[in-house]
C-alpha cells in the first residue's frame, strides 16, 4: 500500500515540479547534461557484505535536450560495467556500445554510450568495488552490536559515481526508486520515504518524488530500529544509542515548525535522523528525509543540536534550492549556516544564537589566516582541484555573514520575505552564483534602493578576506567568561570562583579556545583537576581541550587522546588534532603509531585526508 501511494505522489509531484538545470559549466563532471539529462533513475541492486559490493543494474530515463545527439556521457568512479542496453521507441531493449575509459585521480572514468538512436531509458549492469569512494562498510566486529555489519553512503561532493554510473554533478536533479535485496538481518535505509513498519525481510523498495542531485542519493544498512520522536520526526539507530539519540533531538519538530513559519513549507514530508557508526567523516549530511548524523553529537544535554539545524536547514537552502556546481558551494551551506542560527534563535533564543555565532566567526578568522586568499572567495576557483577541497569554514560562515550582513542593513521586515520568496521561486532548482547575485540584484537591491549597492554584493562574492562591515557578533556570556578567565591566569581568583556550574557547552568552548599558548603546566593541571577535562564526555570539549595541550605540551592527555582518535572519525574533530602532532617528531611518531590502529576503523574521506596529511611528513 505505500509502494502505492508513493508512486501516486510521484505522478503527482511530475506534474508539478520543473525539472530545472542551470546552464552551468560544471567542470567537475563528464555529463553531457547540456545535450542529455536523466530525469529518472531506478537501482535494482544486491548488497554483499562479505564482497563489499552493490551489484546489479541502473536504468536512467534520458530527456534529450538536442535533436540530434546519440551519444550519452556518465560518471563512474572505481565501477565494473559489464553491459549497456538502451530502451527503444517500441519497448524492446537493444544491447548498445560503451567505452570506459581511463581513470582520472579526481574525475574518475568516463563512461561514452553509443546507443546510434535516442533511447527512453538506458540499463547498465554494473558493480560497485571495495574501494568505493562514497560507501563504507564496517563488519560486526567494527559496530557497537558487535554482531551485525553496517555499510553506509556519502555522495557529496561527487562520490555517487563510485557507487552509481550517473551524472553526478548538483546541475542535474532527477527522482529515483530502488530495490535493494540483501541479508535479512539488516534494515535498509535510503534518503527516500521510510516506512517505519517496514519489516526486516532482506528486500528493500523505495520511491522518491522529489527531483534532487546525485550527491543527496543515500543508502545505509544495519542493526538499525527506530523510534518516533513526533508524528513527522523519528530516530533510526542501532539500539545501544536509539533512546538517548531520541531524547536528545527531541526538538526537531520545534525546528521544523519555526523553520516553516520563517521561510515557508517543508516540503518533503517526513523528517528522520539517522545515526551512524562514530567513523561517519562528517557532523551530518543533509540526505533529503534522512540526515545523516554522527553520534559525536549526543551529548547527553542537548548542547550540540544546532547540527541538527543545520541538516534541517539544508531542506530548504542545498536540498530545494542548490548550487549548481561546486564552485557556488556558499550558496548551500552560506545560507544553511544563516538559516541554522535563525532556528536556533527561534527555539532556543537569541543569546545561545549569537554565542554560536561568535564562536563560528573566530574559527574562521583563525582559518583565514592560514587560508590563501584565493581560498577566502566565496566563488571559489579551485583551480582542477578535487571539489572536496571547497569544503572549508569560508563556504559556511563567511556565507553566513554575507547574509547576516544583508539582514542588518535592510532589516529582517524586508530581508525575511526576500529569503523565503527566494526559496520559492528557485524549488527544485539548482542556481549559480552569477544567477543568484541578479536575482538579488533585481528583489531585493533595486527594490530598495540606496541601501546596499551592487558592487558591495560583488566585493563579499568575489573577493578575498572579509569586507569593511563585516558583521561582529559580540556575546554578553563570552564577555564575561573572559573576565573570569583573565582574573585567574592573573592570579587574583581561585578556579571555585569560577561560575562554571552554569557554563554552557559553548561558554566553555570559548573559555577553553581562548587560554594563551602562555599558559603554565601547572595552570594546565589545576584546570584538568578542578573540571576532569582530558576524561570530557562532550567530543567538542574533548577536542577543543586536547588541542590546546597539543599546543602546550601537556603529556598528560595523551592516553585518552589515542582512545579518542582511533574511536572517533569525524574530520572536523580528528584532522586538526593530527595536524597538530606532526608538528613535532615526537607528536608525530604518535600520530603514525594510533593510525595505524585507527585507519581500518575510519570513511575512505578521512582516510584520504590523513593519509595525505602524514605523506606531507615523509
Amino acid at each position: 500500500m505505500l509502494n502505492r501511494l508513493l508512486l501516486l505522489c510521484g505522478l503527482l509531484w511530475a506534474g508539478l515540479i520543473s525539472f530545472a538545470v542551470v546552464a552551468s559549466d560544471d567542470s567537475y563532471t563528464y555529463a553531457n547534461y547540456q545535450q542529455v539529462t536523466v530525469s529518472h533513475l531506478h537501482l535494482d541492486l544486491a548488497m554483499n557484505f562479505e564482497q563489499k559490493t552493490l551489484s546489479g543494474f541502473a536504468d536512467l530515463q534520458l530527456n534529450w535536450l538536442v535533436s540530434d545527439a546519440t551519444e550519452l556521457y556518465l560518471d563512474t568512479r572505481d565501477l565494473t560495467i559489464s553491459r549497456v542496453y538502451g530502451k527503444q521507441q517500441n519497448g524492446n531493449w537493444q544491447q548498445v556500445p560503451f567505452i570506459l575509459a581511463a581513470r582520472d585521480e579526481v574525475l574518475g572514468s568516463k563512461l561514452t554510450i553509443s546507443p546510434e538512436f535516442q533511447p527512453q531509458k538506458i540499463r547498465i549492469h554494473y558493480s560497485s568495488t571495495p574501494q568505493a569512494s562514497g560507501l563504507q562498510w564496517l563488519s560486526p566486529e567494527q559496530t557497537a552490536s558487535k554482531t551485525t555489519p553496517f555499510m553506509f553512503s556519502q555522495n557529496q561532493a561527487i562520490h555517487a559515481r563510485s557507487w552509481i554510473p550517473i551524472q553526478d554533478t548538483p546541475a542535474v536533479r532527477m527522482s529515483y526508486s530502488a530495490r535493494i535485496q540483501t541479508t535479512d538481518k539488516v534494515l535498509v535505509v535510503m534518503s527516500a520515504p521510510n516506512d517505519p513498519a517496514t519489516a526486516r525481510d532482506g528486500d528493500y523498495q523505495f520511491y522518491m518524488p522529489q527531483p534532487i542531485p546525485a550527491y543527496l542519493i543515500a543508502i545505509a544498512a544495519g542493526d538499525l530500529h527506530f523510534k518516533a520522536m513526533s508524528e513527522q520526526t523519528g530516530i533510526y539507530a542501532e539500539p545501544y544509542i536509539l533512546d538517548a539519540a531520541a531524547k536528545e533531538f527531541a526538538s526537531t519538530q520545534a525546528m521544523i515548525d519555526a523553520t516553516e513559519k520563517l521561510y515557508g513549507d517543508y516540503r518533503w514530508g517526513r523528517y528522520d535522523l539517522l545515526i551512524l557508526p562514530p567513523s561517519f567523516p562528517f557532523g551530518g549530511m543533509e540526505n533529503p528525509v534522512l540526515s545523516f548524523i554522527t553520534p559525536t553529537v549526543v551529548a547527553g544535554d542537548g548542547s550540540l543540536v544546532n547540527l541538527i539545524a543545520h541538516e534541517l536547514a539544508h531542506s530548504w537552502s542545498g536540498n530545494l534550492v542548490t548550487n549548481a556546481t561546486w564552485r557556488d558551494l556558499w550558496l548551500n551551506e552560506g545560507f544553511t549556516s544563516y538559516v541554522e542560527n535563525r532556528i536556533m534563535e527561534q527555539v532556543f533564543g537569541t543569546d545561545r544564537a549569537v554565542m554560536e555565532q561568535a564562536l563560528s566567526v573566530q574559527a574562521l578568522q583563525d582559518e583565514l589566516a592560514v587560508l590563501s586568499a584565493n581560498d577566502s572567495i566565496l566563488h571559489i576557483d579551485l583551480q582542477g582541484r578535487d571539489p572536496d577541497d571547497a569544503f572549508s569554514g569560508v563556504p559556511y560562515t563567511k556565507g553566513q555573514l554575507f547574509l547576516m550582513f544583508l539582514e542588518q542593513q535592510f532589516g529582517r521586515d524586508k530581508f525575511d520575505p526576500f529569503v523565503r520568496r527566494y526559496f520559492a521561486d528557485h524549488a527544485f532548482q539548482s542556481i549559480d552564483t552569477a544567477s543568484f547575485v541578479q536575482y538579488l540584484d533585481n528583489n531585493l537591491l533595486k527594490k530598495y534602493p540606496d541601501v546596499v549597492s551592487l558592487e558591495q554584493i560583488k566585493t563579499w562574492v568575489y573577493h578575498s578576506g572579509l569586507p569593511t562591515g563585516t558583521p561582529a557578533p559580540l556575546s554578553d556570556a563570552f564577555n564575561q567568561v573572559r573576565q573570569h578567565a583573565s582574573n585567574w591566569l592573573a592570579g587574583n581568583i581561585e578556579l571555585a570562583a569560577m561560575p562554571t556550574a552554569s557554563w554552557t557547552v559553548h561558554e566553555w568552548l570559548y573559555f577553553i579556545n581562548n587560554l594563551p599558548l602562555s599558559i603554565s603546566q601547572a595552570q594546565l593541571a589545576s584546570l584538568d583537576a578542578a573540571f576532569n577535562l582530558t576524561e570530557s564526555a562532550n567530543s567538542e570539549i574533548a577536542h577543543a581541550w586536547y588541542l590546546l595541550a597539543l599546543k602546550t605540551g601537556y603529556q598528560q592527555i595523551m592516553p585518552q587522546l589515542e582512545q579518542y582518535l582511533i574511536n572517533i572519525g569525524r574530520r572536523k574533530l580528528i584532522i586538526p588534532l593530527y595536524k597538530q602532532l606532526t608538528l613535532t617528531p615526537a607528536g608525530l611518531a604518535f600520530a603514525r603509531k594510533v593510525y595505524q590502529q585507527a585507519r581500518p576503523g575510519y570513511h575512505p574521506l578521512a582516510q584520504g585526508s590523513v593519509d595525505e596529511l602524514l605523506q606531507q611528513q615523509d
